[in-house]
């Protein structure tokens, strides 16, 4: 029989050490630890007091984990800015948050990550025919959120350099 979460948590562990426990892997959202200890089943009270004591630590913030996830996605994997607004949601940031952590965000951002992207996958993909290659740079361009116009203007960037 497959166990839930519900069974897998000891009988005396608090709510306060389930949420410590959510938080060692990652910075979570309030909205994931609330979440996360209903689905232990604990009170509705008990994760309210839980998580206000959390925001009072300091180890519950979720305008930190937005400006703290847009660094780290960015520097480990350029993508547009509506990616960030659909990973933030899927990481359920309210969205008030969301949208001031990606005003904050240089104007040219989404320009140069764009570049970015393009200049190295069309460096990966040099063996390729030029129609190939376009097309493939395109479509990563496209997954990684950036809109068909601003990948396109990226694309011809690149090749009139050559």
């Amino acid at each position: 029989m497959k166990k839930t979460a519900a069974q897998s948590v000891p009988a005396n562990k608090s709510p306060m050490d389930a949420a410590l426990g959510y938080l060692t892997a990652r910075m979570r959202t309030v909205r994931e630890v609330e979440e996360y200890l209903d689905k232990l089943q604990y009170g509705e009270g008990d994760i309210i007091l839980t998580v206000a004591r959390l925001k009072e630590l300091g180890l519950l913030n979720d305008e930190h984990f937005a400006q703290e996830f847009v660094r780290t996605r960015l520097n480990t994997k350029p993508v547009s800015r509506n990616k960030l607004n659909m990973d933030l949601q899927a990481h359920k940031v309210p969205e008030d948050i969301i949208d001031e952590t990606l005003s904050q965000l240089p104007a040219d951002t989404e320009r140069n990550n764009a570049l970015a992207v393009a200049e190295k996958f069309w460096r990966q993909m040099s063996a390729l025919d030029d129609s190939t290659r376009r097309e493939r740079v395109l479509r990563r361009l496209m997954s990684r959120g950036f809109s068909t116009e601003a990948s396109l203007a990226v694309l011809r960037q690149i090749e009139e350099k050559q």
